[in-house]
């Protein structure tokens, strides 16, 4: 049979592996003695393979009216509607009718703000933990009056000063243990995995340092805790010495996870700590280990990478957010973008491992929602938004989701927001253990909305072929590292290879390419970037690029696509070129979609609707792995 092109062959592996049978050796049995005598090794070749098999899709990110932004705000749905609907039901939205998910989630953090969590709850039902203060009463008063939004703003306000203003920790215990106790109700292991959870909420100066704590534990352990919050400290390494301190304390284990580094005006990966000190190799430490991912896609900006520090990179112009900081109280200056976005924090954490001998921004890459409305969609054509208000009508074209109140510009406007992202795990089992046992090692990668599978492996002896194995999987296992992982220093003269898989969405649209980004420090100390096409849909691949791009079916107007372009299943193969084993290095996979209508030609279709000039109205949805990372010596 002759094989083709492993750029365009995927489809023929999968043939191969649905067609491959395992053989036992004729010296295995001995029919002279027992015809049906056990064999030395078992017939089923899976007996004994206990690498990830499967890859598991879930949000760690996820609000409900818990939050107190959001439910002060005016949010009505809490944890039992975003449980409920992450698991595959029905719900009613708050503002745009029935909604469900085209399939069940894997799993779910609802990681709603320790700031004052269960507020709005509380003071719905005026609970005589929150009337215990003068604040809580006043609030109480306005809420049963019809003045709930003067509430409101005022709690903004004095959370904007970082001010706890109710001042309650009966009334956080009597919050937590209900978290702690849903989270237990809804898991089912092996069917429905729900993680005991919280959003630490950092925002000094408006700009963004917020983290996901995430709890491998039940309740028994993650109950003898409280949440930690801003009104704590605003310092990441005070929320590490909270980690720490939940471990000793318990015998527990969990993770932070930033996000929105876009919305940081350059404080998300500067190289200095919070307090002015440039970094030393404790805290490079401790940062690689109560850190292991960042969220890089979400609806308030994809942060993977930005135009202005990767110009030669034609995808890196995708749903930016970066007028300002989170708050839009300061406009974004150009220098502030280089420590703000993934690539080149990655790169930055090769020039600190080479100072320091650790590196503090080793990390995967994972997406997730940030809806405060307990509806975790990410489809283009079923988003219901990041907010209640930002639920599907015909006036969300309009809308602003976080207003400025120095300059207009400095605004997020609802058109501004993407339909994002997924977590994807690979992982044993969809349990607590784990799924999270996989995020601690970076075996992950994000999606910007759609369940397209990825698979990376890096090694020094693959070879082309390869890729159409029907054990892929258990050679990269074998013989090399998977996403996450470290390559060790191979034998002379050799150069790291990759073998990637990837696979549309059942239910989505076609593969258009699939590349590597490699990042390098140079023999100056310097730092360097490269993305190279490995695999491209029904063309060649000329000098490291697609001959051209892969078209385009979109129909605007009827918000419409078709997959006659792109393949479903693509695999790459790519050995480096350039590679000095002297030089330090990471590599991780990209793969893109061919380009779909973005929810706002959803919007227009269904609404019968025209969205302001300049619009984006496509999208080229896409996958981002874990790095795999190579260190001399």
């Amino acid at each position: 049979m002759e094989v083709p092109a492993v750029q365009n062959a995927l489809t023929a592996a999968l043939l191969l592996a649905a067609c491959a049978s395992s053989q036992a050796s004729a010296q295995d049995f001995t029919p002279e003695e027992d015809t049906y005598a056990t064999p030395a090794r078992p017939y089923s070749p899976y007996v004994d393979q206990h690498f990830p098999q499967n890859v598991y899709f879930g949000d760690t990110h996820l609000h409900t009216a818990w939050s107190a932004d959001a439910g002060m705000g005016g949010a009505t749905l809490g944890p039992d509607e975003a449980y409920r609907v992450s698991r595959g039901e029905v719900i009613q939205s708050q503002a745009g009718g029935p909604f469900k998910l085209i399939r069940p989630l894997d799993f779910i953090v609802v990681a709603d703000h320790a700031e004052n969590i269960g507020l709005a709850d509380f003071l719905q039902r005026s609970d005589p933990l929150v009337l215990e203060s003068e604040t809580g009463r006043r609030w109480n008063e306005m809420m049963k009056s019809g003045d709930g939004y003067r509430a409101f703003i005022e709690w903004v306000d004095g959370n904007g000063r970082g001010e706890d203003q109710i001042g309650s920790s009966a009334m956080m215990a009597s919050v937590w243990e209900k978290v702690v106790d849903n989270a237990e109700k809804y898991y089912q292991p092996g069917v429905f995995t729900t993680f005991i959870g919280f959003e630490w909420t950092s925002g000094p100066g408006g700009n963004n340092l917020h983290r996901n704590v995430i709890f491998r534990d039940g309740g028994e352990r993650a109950g003898q805790v409280l949440p930690y919050s801003t009104y704590d400290s605003d310092d990441p390494e005070d929320l590490w010495a909270y980690l720490a301190n939940y471990e000793a304390r318990t015998g527990g284990q969990a993770l932070a996870i930033p996000h929105n580094g876009n919305l940081s005006n350059g404080m998300m990966f500067m190289l200095e700590t919070l307090d002015g000190a440039p970094f030393d190799a404790d805290y490079a430490t401790r940062r690689q280990t109560w850190e292991p991912l960042y969220e890089v896609t979400q609806p308030k900006g994809t942060g993977e990478a930005h135009p202005l520090l990767s110009p030669d990179d034609a995808f890196a112009d995708f749903e930016i957010i970066d007028a300002s900081n989170l708050s839009g109280s300061e406009p974004k200056a150009p220098e502030m973008i280089r420590t703000e976005y993934a690539r080149q924090a990655l790169k930055d954490g090769l020039a600190e491992e080479a100072r320091l001998g650790v590196n503090p921004f080793k990390f995967g890459m994972i997406g997730s929602t940030d809806a405060h409305n307990a509806i975790p969609s990410t489809r283009e054509e079923n988003w219901f938004g990041k907010a209640y208000i930002v639920e599907p009508s015909p006036h969300r074209r309009d809308g602003v989701l976080i207003e400025s109140q120095v300059d207009p510009a400095y605004s997020i406007y609802d058109i501004d927001l993407g339909a994002s992202g997924l977590a994807a795990v690979w992982a044993t089992e969809n349990t607590r253990e784990a799924i999270w046992d996989a995020m601690k090692r970076r075996e992950v990668f994000a999606t910007t909305g759609t369940r397209l599978r990825v698979r990376v492996f890096g090694g020094w002896d693959f070879d082309a072929a390869e890729v159409l194995r029907p054990d892929f999987a258990e050679q990269g296992y074998a013989r090399g590292v998977p996403m996450g992982g470290d390559l060790l220093p191979g034998p002379e003269g050799a150069a790291p290879r990759f073998m990637v898989r990837a696979l549309r969405d059942p239910d989505g649209a076609n593969i258009d390419r699939i590349q590597i980004v490699k990042g390098w420090l140079d023999a100056n100390g310097a730092t360097q970037e490269r993305v190279i096409d490995i695999a491209c849909a029904d063309r060649a691949i000329l000098d490291g690029a697609c001959d051209g791009d892969v078209g385009n079916t979109v129909d605007v107007a009827e918000a419409t696509y078709t997959n006659d372009i792109g393949q479903a299943a693509l695999g790459g193969y790519w050995e480096d070129p350039d590679f000095d084993p002297s030089r330090r290095a990471f590599y991780y996979a990209r793969v893109i979609e061919i380009p779909t209508p973005r929810w706002t030609a959803y919007d227009a279709r269904f609404f019968g609707i025209e969205m302001p000039e300049g619009t984006p109205m496509t999208v080229t949805d896409r996958a981002y792995t874990s790095p795999i990372w190579y260190t001399p010596g």
